[in-house]
């Protein structure tokens, strides 16, 4: 107990320290942005845990871990106590998403199916064409084009097709379609993080660029859990590997239904898709994220519209 008290009072004075030298700097340290980057987070955690003291807890403990981002670095020459104020809030968001995700494991893994892999498949096609990566020339982005081109050809056909959804197909299509919302989550990062700031734009910009941060720090955790399942893979120095390995592995599988999708649902995915991903990429009326997003949301509606025209009622399974 004693020691719990010597570590709060040290990150009390840290803490009233940051905020002086921040206070008297001629730098911008900290942003209306990042306010809202930890709102959605705190947002998601508290709606995902049920339980805004158990939030409470994960925020003190990862408060006073990030307070490590202080320290030097191995390879820093010159100490500047401004460059680590800078760092702080993303060793702290960093920190507070991989304990959480931990934690609420079960709850903040996406679970999937052929039809969802479809869909980000597609997606991934469209978001890769209109990106323009099939215009570069070497065999580094011919192998990545070969290698998405296969992978996508394997969803669409477990997706129109009956075929037995094994622990195999299962993991390679959970891996595939972890990579894809991966990708998307690196993209959307990057594309946040330049718009300007809130308060140098009006009032109408600075609420849609605040509303981009507060859906990226809800969409943390999310991000998180699916870095983690892809970096289990990698070996770690200090660990069991093959344990690691087939527990991650667990993970996929588990994840994926091995309920097989209506090939009419799976139809209706592709006509959908390739028809409003087609008609913006002619006439971009639409940024590609914001397209691929309006096709995850109203997909849905769409097939439960086309359910209800054709059975009269909700048909999923």
């Amino acid at each position: 107990m004693p020691i719990v008290i010597v570590i709060g009072v040290i990150g009390l004075l840290l803490t009233l320290y940051i905020g002086y030298r921040a206070s008297i700097s001629d730098r911008k340290l900290f942003s209306v942005s990042l306010l809202a980057l930890f709102s959605g987070l705190l947002f998601e955690s508290i709606r995902v845990s049920g339980s805004w003291k158990t939030v409470a807890g994960i925020f003190a403990g990862t408060y006073l871990f990030s307070l490590t981002a202080f320290l030097p670095g191995k390879r820093e020459r010159v100490y500047n106590f401004e460059n680590h104020i800078e760092m702080w809030p993303y060793v702290f968001l960093f920190i507070f998403a991989l304990i959480f995700g931990i934690t609420y494991k079960d709850r903040v893994t996406a679970k999937l199916n052929e039809g969802i892999t479809l869909l980000l498949s597609l997606s991934l096609v469209y978001w890769t064409v209109d990106y323009g990566f099939t215009n570069y020339h070497n065999w580094f982005a011919y192998t990545l084009l070969i290698i998405s081109f296969v992978l996508t050809a394997f969803s669409i056909v477990n997706a129109l097709t009956n075929l037995h959804l094994s622990k195999t197909t299962r993991l390679t299509l959970s891996i595939w379609s972890t990579i894809i919302m991966f990708s998307f989550a690196v993209d959307n990062i990057f594309r946040v993080f330049e718009n300007p700031e809130i308060e140098s734009t009006y009032l109408s910009d600075g609420l849609y660029i605040g509303l981009q941060f507060f859906l990226l720090g809800v969409s943390a955790v999310y991000i998180m859990q699916n870095y983690m399942l892809l970096s289990a893979f990698i070996p770690s120095k200090n660990g069991n590997y093959r344990s690691e390995l087939k527990e991650n592995k667990k993970d996929h599988i588990d994840r994926f239904s091995d309920e097989q999708v209506l090939t009419a649902h799976s139809i209706l995915c592709i006509i959908y898709a390739v028809t409003f991903y087609g008609l913006n990429y002619k006439y971009q009326v639409l940024p590609r994220h914001t397209m691929i997003w309006s096709v995850f949301l109203t997909f849905p509606f769409f097939l439960r519209i086309c359910d209800f025209i054709t059975y009269g009622r909700k048909n999923y399974r």
